[in-house]
Formats: structure tokens, sequence, C-alpha cells
């Protein structure tokens, strides 16, 4: 029945499954290993199980051309898939599954160089140059956020502008990009600039602090 539906519904499409190498889970006698003994006399069937995804954001950004699929952040081995004979208290036993997950190293030094030019306020549109390296995963949707010093979510984000966008000049080693001065908070204060990767879905460049 389940691969039934999964030749059906589109979501259950990229779902795995490991092996089943174990019998029906269900419908047993409580406390025992004996099938269903009532009047009913249920089929046995494999009612529980585990499938699993892996929702690689470097999968999406390939089919944009971003970069090489191969590329995985995210990589999911199954180890084992099993029953569990001993527990009675259910007429279902219970499934579990191992996995062993892989993740891309984490990156020591920054991917982005950036910093805010010339003074900061709230009276005129303000200025921010930045370099990446060249193996930055760079997308439309990379953005540039003013953050307090004491920010502690992506999310905490003052305002932002995006890298694109709102960009206006460029060469081969930096970029500038300007923020509207009716978006700078005028009671000023202690900040940071951070580049958030729409890709690798992280910020991954942090300016040293600043006042405004």
């Amino acid at each position: 029945q389940l691969n039934m539906a999964k030749k059906k519904e589109a979501f259950l499409k990229e779902f795995k499954e490991g092996p089943l190498q174990f019998k029906p889970t269900y419908k047993f006698d409580l406390y025992s290993e004996v099938y269903d003994t009532s009047e009913k006399k249920r089929k046995p069937a494999w009612t529980d199980r585990i499938l699993w995804k892996v929702k690689n954001l470097c999968e999406v950004a390939s089919k944009e051309g971003e970069f090489p699929e191969e590329e995985n952040l995210i990589s999911v081995t199954l180890n084992n898939y099993v029953s569990h004979m001993s527990y009675g208290i259910s007429d279902h036993k219970p499934v579990t599954g191992t996995f062993k997950l892989e993740m891309k190293p984490l990156v020591s030094d920054p991917l982005v160089m950036l910093s805010p030019e010339g003074e900061w306020s709230a009276e005129h549109d303000v200025l921010i140059r930045y370099s990446a390296v060249p193996e930055l995963p760079s997308s439309a949707w990379d953005w540039i956020g003013l953050f307090q010093v004491t920010f502690r979510h992506v999310n905490d984000y003052v305002t932002y502008a995006w890298v694109e966008d709102d960009e206006i000049s460029s060469n081969k080693d930096s970029k500038q990009v300007y923020m509207s001065a009716s978006e700078i908070p005028k009671m000023g204060g202690e900040f940071l600039l951070c580049y958030y990767s729409n890709n690798l879905q992280s910020i991954v460049g942090i300016s040293e602090p600043f006042q405004v």
C-alpha cells in the first residue's frame, strides 16, 4: 500500500526507506509475538515504517546552475532498520532506524569580507563594501543585514540590502551596496554588518563593530 502511494503521491516519491528485513509488525495479541487470534484475525502488515528525505540546499541551487549537485551539504546513511519484538503493550511492535549523518565541514575563514564606508547616520544613504571568495555559491537572494552587536538570530536584523538589487558599483576586487537613509536607526549605537548566503542558509561574513 505504501509503495503504491509513493507512485501516486508526488510528496512521497523522494522519500527513502530501508529494506524490510523484519516480519510484519502488526497486528499482535497483547504481550505476545502471536498475530491476531481475535474473531477479526487481521492480516499481518508492515504498518509502522520509517521514511526519510534530505533536502539538500545545494540540490535546489544546482537546478538554478549555481554549483554542482555533487557538492551535497548533507548525506544520510541508514545503518540499521529493525523491529523490537520484546515490546508487548500494544498490538504494534515498535520500529527504529539508526542513521549516520555527514555534513560538509565548517568553514573557519569567512567567505565574505565586508565593512561600512564613511560615516553612518540616518541623515543620508550609506554604503557597504564587500568582497567574496571565488568559491562562494552566490545567489540573487543573498542580502546584507544591519544588526545590533547583541543580536542572537539571523532574523534580528534592523534592516537589510539585497546584494544584487541594491548594488551601485562593482570591480574585480569588491562591490558596493547602498542602504537607504530612511532605514538607518536614528537612535544610533553600535552595529555589525552580516552577509547572509541564501544557498548556504547561513551568515558567511561579519564586519567589525562600528558606530551609527
